[in-house]
């Protein structure tokens, strides 16, 4: 019998490609979802059965969700879908509408008082349909499934929690509002049935204006 040669997955590097509105590095995430069939005390709402994975860091206890920089050959959609695959080795289904939009300062420009170096981030909800046993950025990041409740005490960021916030509230069936705008179509390929995000927010989980430390 013939062996089937294994999947090799390479993680994109650079940012030779990267988009960016003005001075914003745009930045595309997801929270990755799974809901479990069955809890222990029997109960059937979404917070007992809803579980989130998260990735660490090297060198730090708290965890993340996968986002990474949204590229000028792909869409959204593709970007927060690609960066879970690389960075978490998950591949699953982007839930719609977004969730939000965030603005927050990299690492290297936590203590400018410039717009320089600052992200606009975008989050999407994501079932995951498929757990690689090996995955690009293994080496970097670990990753973990946690219930709601703990994935929020050890989240890394206030942007993430806002997010994660936003991700529950959407599943448990509540809608959106939200004044999120994406860049121009004019300045990137985005496909028709995107356009529905611009008409969504969610104001309710955060300030769209305040600017998190990354």
């Amino acid at each position: 019998m013939a062996e089937v040669a294994s999947e090799v997955i390479v993680a994109r590097t650079g940012r030779n490609c990267q988009r960016y509105e003005e001075k914003f590095r745009l930045v595309a995430g997801c929270i990755p979802y799974r809901l479990k069939a069955t809890v222990e005390n029997g109960a059937d709402n979404l917070q007992d059965r809803l579980e989130v994975l998260m990735i660490s860091s090297p060198n730090r206890q708290d965890l993340i969700f996968p986002k990474g920089g949204w590229e000028n050959d792909e869409t959204i959609v593709e970007a927060a879908s690609r960066e879970a695959l690389e960075e978490a080795g998950v591949r699953g289904i982007i839930k719609e509408p977004i969730l939000g939009e965030w603005k927050f300062r990299s690492k290297t420009r936590q203590n400018s008082s410039s717009s320089e170096g600052t992200c606009k981030g975008y989050m999407f909800a994501m079932e995951v349909t498929e757990e690689l046993q090996c995955w690009p950025e293994q080496a970097s990041h670990d990753r973990r499934w946690l219930c709601t409740s703990d994935a929020w005490k050890i989240c890394r960021y206030d942007w993430m929690r806002e997010a994660l916030s936003s991700c529950v509230s959407f599943l448990s069936g509540q809608a959106l509002f939200s004044s999120v705008k994406l860049p121009e179509p004019s300045s990137y390929f985005f496909p028709q049935q995107l356009n529905l995000l611009s008409t969504h927010s969610a104001d309710d989980f955060f300030s769209p204006v305040t600017c998190y430390q990354c």
